[in-house]
């Protein structure tokens, strides 16, 4: 039998009214007694009828999220960075998944529409947010994140994408590496030619050519398999700058396969900073992007719009880092000249 309201009430000491000021955050209530009310909860399985709250509120309680992938960590770890800074405001996530294709993301933007929420948070599938006149019309507050079009006027979240690729390419070329290539998803994304940018402009700045570019998808195992036909001709990089975690993730599955040893016969650089780039031997050296930092902003600026509040569009760019460990080594007959201070390297936050 599923427990009720008055059941989680009786359990708990308290009134009904109190089991649903702590579940739906209308009214405040003290510490301890939340604390009683959610223990008693726990114990009879009790789960509140969000829909039901919404209507008798008036108002939603819930915030929708559309990502391009959920296989991918950086979208899940984003998602988890958002919802653990809006459930401390008594709200609740929706989230969908647009599988990279941009009719699907109509679809399932759609979909969220639906449940009416508070706000939605959008990371499109492509450059431009095709699908952004599904928003507007619901007439609802939304902030996209990650991907941003390019004259998108509305709120934002990203990184200094081409700052990131400045530091991982001044990295490599302080080491000594000049036959570097970069790996790249695709280079139908503004953020990954923006990389791309950053990365070549320091290549100008030392006087050296382009770097090889290869594009290996969005997936790990189209990553393997087009890093594995690159390599079977290749054997003049001493290292690889990767631009996501698939391709990251490629580089070190192919090389191994090679017999290609890290970082005594190639360099690796990889983009973001998972725990498991920190477990592997050796630890990988890596661009760090501030994931939690993105996830509470973007709920900020949401909070702001949901009560309300009339200010101004804004584009926050967040810094990343560059966590130099052991996958990057000086190049073979290569002096040793990077910069120590180059570890952790970030600038303050930019918004415009």
């Amino acid at each position: 039998m599923t427990a009720s309201i008055k059941d989680v009430a009786k359990k708990a000491g308290v009134s009904a009214g109190t089991v649903s000021n702590v579940f739906s955050g209308n009214r405040v209530v003290r510490a301890d007694l939340v604390e009683r009310v959610r223990e008693a909860a726990r114990e009879l399985g009790y789960q509140p009828d969000r829909a039901a709250s919404q209507l008798r509120a008036g108002k939603a309680r819930i915030v929708a999220a559309l990502v391009p992938d959920l296989n991918n960590p950086f979208f899940t770890s984003l998602i988890a960075s958002i919802e653990s800074s809006l459930r401390a405001d008594g709200m609740d996530i929706i989230v969908a998944s647009s599988n990279d294709d941009p009719a699907e993301e109509r679809t399932r933007l759609a979909a969220l529409l639906a449940w009416r929420p508070a706000a939605l948070i959008a990371i499109p599938c492509a450059d431009e947010f095709a699908s952004r006149d599904l928003v507007d019309k619901a007439g609802i507050p939304y902030v996209v994140v990650d991907r941003v079009p390019h004259l998108f006027e509305g709120d934002a979240v990203t990184v200094d994408n081409p700052e990131a690729g400045r530091m991982a390419a001044d990295h490599l070329i302080g080491l000594g590496h000049r036959n570097i290539v970069v790996v790249a998803s695709t280079m139908k994304l503004r953020n990954i030619r923006e990389r791309c940018e950053g990365i070549e402009q320091v290549f100008t700045d030392h006087g050296l050519g382009r770097p090889t570019l290869i594009e290996v998808g969005l997936d790990f195992e189209t990553a393997s398999e087009r890093l594995a036909d690159f390599m079977e001709g290749e054997r003049q990089a001493t290292a690889f700058l990767a631009l996501t975690n698939f391709a990251t993730l490629g580089v070190l599955a192919s090389l191994h396969q090679r017999g290609r040893r890290v970082p005594e016969d190639v360099s690796v650089l990889g983009f973001d900073d998972y725990s498991w780039m920190r477990a592997v031997n050796p630890p990988l050296t890596a661009i760090r992007q501030p994931v939690e930092e993105m996830g509470r902003m973007a709920w900020l600026r949401l909070r702001e719009r949901i009560a309300g509040e009339d200010v101004p569009f804004s584009r926050m760019r967040l810094n990343c880092k560059l966590m130099v460990r052991t996958s990057t080594a000086p190049a073979v007959g290569s002096p040793q000249t990077d910069r120590p201070s180059s570890a952790g390297r970030s600038a303050p936050a930019k918004t415009g």
